[in-house]
């Protein structure tokens, strides 16, 4: 037997000081957007009133028209238009900050709008995601309203249905997020929140720290996600208006602090919006802006983003549903190949096999691909795909 120098004993105490627990990725299904809708104007028909809307946008362009306008092969019309059919909505927030104000009739939305919640979930007509965004935390006039929407509004939903979230906006402190933790223990519903990144102290703190891991910690498990928003943070750094928009420099640093920070967290990401609607005789430029940008998060590891009017769900699908179909079949062969271990020209690692399947999955979550057509594809089952990526749940 080969002989060792090292006492067993003593490398034992040393390794028993590591953490056991592994890197945590998010688990399940992430919508690839967010739509933000005033309380005020949310109403049992919501969801599918904003794909009404999209696809009569989409139906005034034929197919080979709407290629054109972006650049993209004439087939996604078909498939971005059975989307709007089908599932328009993946993600739906009842705003009370911005896009809502400060109105006197806030009680009754707040109590109006979880009645409208508690009867999607109830019909089946919920999107796979819900929930409200509540005011900040940035005056004590602010946290005064914002927690009592809160109160009113949980109180009036009762048991919390899957996939409901609060979003926590502008956050420039660690005890913001430590007090509303605090605050989400004292209902008897087990509620989890997403933190916006929407101000410079909510990426380095004024002892020149990340503040995200802090921010991340002092929710206590709670945090589900960090969502970016684009024309406070740039505000926040200064920016003029023509200069406020995803594609800005300022806006990189961020959302790179924010995916380092984040990594093995099991936190999700999202990407903020743009506020070039396609609208009146903007709508293909505002058709090709929001295309450019969402292809452009993407490329950049954020697979979600805001979407503020009905027909950026268009241009949405358009970009996402192109994306992953581009490298699909290539994407395909490379994983096949690593799980045959078939000479290749590409050595892949596992971490490489792991991000093709979860790229894969994604695909199939939003509908850029059909199931079928996936394990044509790959030869590849569900689970095993889900074995790949690590997917838990």
């Amino acid at each position: 037997m080969p002989r060792t120098s090292l006492d067993p004993a003593a490398v034992a105490a040393l390794t028993a000081r590591l953490p056991a627990a592994a890197p945590r990725s998010p688990s399940g299904r992430q919508p690839v957007h967010t739509c933000y809708v005033p309380a005020d104007r949310v109403d049992e028909a919501t969801p599918a009133t904003w794909g009404a809307q999209a696809l009569a946008a989409l139906e005034k362009y034929s197919p080979e028209d709407f290629a054109r306008v972006l650049d993209v092969p004439e087939d996604l019309y078909e498939r971005v238009r059975a989307k709007l059919l089908t599932e328009p909505v993946e993600d739906l927030r009842i705003d009370f900050e911005d896009g809502y104000g400060a109105r006197p009739s806030e009680d009754d939305d707040a109590e109006r709008t979880a009645l409208v919640v508690r009867d999607w979930v109830a019909d089946g007509r919920a999107p796979a995601r819900f929930g409200l965004r509540m005011k900040s935390f940035d005056t004590k006039a602010l946290v005064d309203r914002g927690l009592r929407t809160l109160d009113i509004f949980v109180t009036a939903l009762g048991e919390v249905p899957p996939g409901f979230v609060i979003t926590f906006p502008k956050v420039t402190s660690v005890a913001q997020v430590e007090v509303f933790a605090e605050v989400l223990d004292l209902f008897p519903q087990d509620l989890r929140f997403e933190i916006q990144i929407e101000t410079t102290q909510s990426i380095v703190d004024d002892e020149g720290r990340l503040a995200v891991p802090q921010l991340i910690k002092a929710g206590r498990g709670r945090v589900t996600a960090l969502h970016f928003g684009t024309y406070d943070y740039t505000a926040s750094c200064g920016l003029g208006a023509a200069h406020q928009h995803l594609a800005h420099g300022a806006c990189d640093f961020a959302r790179n602090v924010m995916q380092v920070s984040a990594a093995n967290h099991g936190v999700e990401l999202s990407d903020g919006s743009t506020n070039v609607l396609p609208t009146g005789d903007n709508v293909e430029h505002g058709w090709r802006t929001h295309y450019t940008l969402v292809r452009r998060s993407l490329a950049h590891g954020f697979y979600q983003g805001w979407d503020l009017h009905p027909a950026q769900l268009a241009t949405r699908y358009a970009a996402v549903y192109a994306y992953y179909r581009e490298t699909l079949s290539a994407d395909a062969r490379r994983l096949k190949a690593y799980v045959d271990k078939a000479g290749t020209t590409i050595l892949d690692e596992p971490a490489t096999a792991q991000a093709l399947s979860t790229s894969f999955l994604r695909a199939l979550d939003c509908g850029a691909v059909a199931p079928d057509e996936l394990r044509s594809l790959t030869g590849l089952t569900l689970p095993h795909l889900q074995a790949l990526a690590r997917r838990t749940a």
